[in-house]
């Protein structure tokens, strides 16, 4: 198998950030890391752009902890109620999903990718529930939030 060694320009998922020298396959590296300018051809000259793009790595990687360590916070701060129509005896129609909670995140300010919100399973239940964010590799922060009954909820007849 035919290999070829890159440098990185770019994060590349799975494979590594920029400043990273990587072996990859030569039509991996000929058909989609060169001609969308993610890396570059290991040679001599190129071996000198490694330290400057590390450096720049780094800047980017503390940028990016800091955000994210300071919109953890502002999660955890944000208390969110969603609102859902019941029927007898409390119980819901339809779920709360990731897609309510981010919608219900971008109304209190606060911006958040909707893929990082990892709610395992849809909601059925009135209540206070809990859910991870996934901001970054290191930082996890726990979402609270409370489902309550937007109409009053009648007692089953029995």
């Amino acid at each position: 198998m035919a290999s070829s060694e890159v440098l990185l320009i770019k994060p590349v998922e799975n494979l590594g950030g920029e400043g990273d020298q990587v072996r990859v396959r030569a039509g991996y590296a000929r058909n989609f890391l060169l001609p969308r300018k993610l890396a570059v051809p290991m040679t001599a000259a190129n071996r000198k752009q490694i330290e400057a793009l590390r450096k720049a790595r780094e800047r980017r990687e503390m940028d990016e902890l800091t955000y994210a360590r300071n919109l953890g916070e502002k999660i955890t701060a944000t208390r969110i109620a969603i609102a859902v129509k019941t029927g007898e005896g409390g119980r819901m129609f339809g779920a709360v999903t990731a897609a309510d909670l981010h919608a219900k995140l971008l109304e209190a300010g606060v911006e958040v990718d909707r893929k990082r919100i990892h709610l395992h399973a849809p909601v059925k239940t009135l209540g206070q529930h809990e859910t991870k964010v996934k901001l970054h590799a290191d930082v996890v922060v726990d979402l609270t939030f409370d489902v309550v009954s937007e109409n009053p909820i009648v007692p089953t007849a029995e």
